[in-house]
């Protein structure tokens, strides 16, 4: 029984005061410092973003959208904010599968931000499709 404790003293030892040390340094990575406030975010609208048509089985040159823009209000931390530009945001319609459901002509408009960036709104929110004309 006196050999489980003193046996290899050193190296227990050792394995305990490094265990300890990766611990402690743990818990201050993912325990928030106390006090700590989480960063202010701001809004900021874009307007008159043009649309991409975006498709995987025909052609979305053929096709277009009853507006050719929105607008869309975007938040996130402050530093990431102040250099965001319009260009870094991009509105999509996915056309996919119009041509098997050619009734179902309104799609939803989906928004492209950069990380941190969270959309708050999308002004209209759902694009009606122009489908070709047939000669």
């Amino acid at each position: 029984m006196r050999d489980l404790f003193f046996k290899d003293f050193g190296w227990k030892l050792f394995s305990l005061l490094l265990a300890a040390f990766i611990w402690v340094t743990v818990d201050k990575i993912i325990v928030p410092q106390a006090g700590a406030l989480p960063p202010a975010n701001s809004s900021v609208t874009y307007g008159d973003l043009p649309v991409a048509l975006v498709a995987k089985d025909l052609d979305p040159r053929r096709y277009s959208l009853n507006s050719n823009s929105v607008s869309v209000i975007v938040s996130g931390p402050s530093e990431v904010m102040a250099v965001l530009q319009g260009n870094q945001i991009r509105p999509t319609v996915d056309i996919s599968g119009i041509a098997a459901d050619p009734k179902n002509l309104d799609r939803r408009v989906d928004i492209v931000v950069p990380w941190g960036v969270t959309v708050q709104d999308v002004s209209p929110s759902v694009l009606r499709v122009v489908p070709p004309v047939k000669p």
